[in-house]
């Protein structure tokens, strides 16, 4: 029993990098951009 479960591991193994390798790595969210304060006001000269 062991042995299969062994193989079992390595097929699991091969099948996510197959994946990985026609899809890409596993997609993670998207950072959330930090907002920077920005002075518009209009100066008079």
């Amino acid at each position: 029993m062991d042995y299969i479960d062994k193989v079992i591991e390595k097929l699991k193994e091969w099948g996510r990098r197959l994946i990985e390798a026609l899809l890409g790595p596993e997609s993670q969210p998207e950072a959330e951009p930090i907002p920077v304060p920005v002075d518009d006001r209009r100066y008079r000269r």
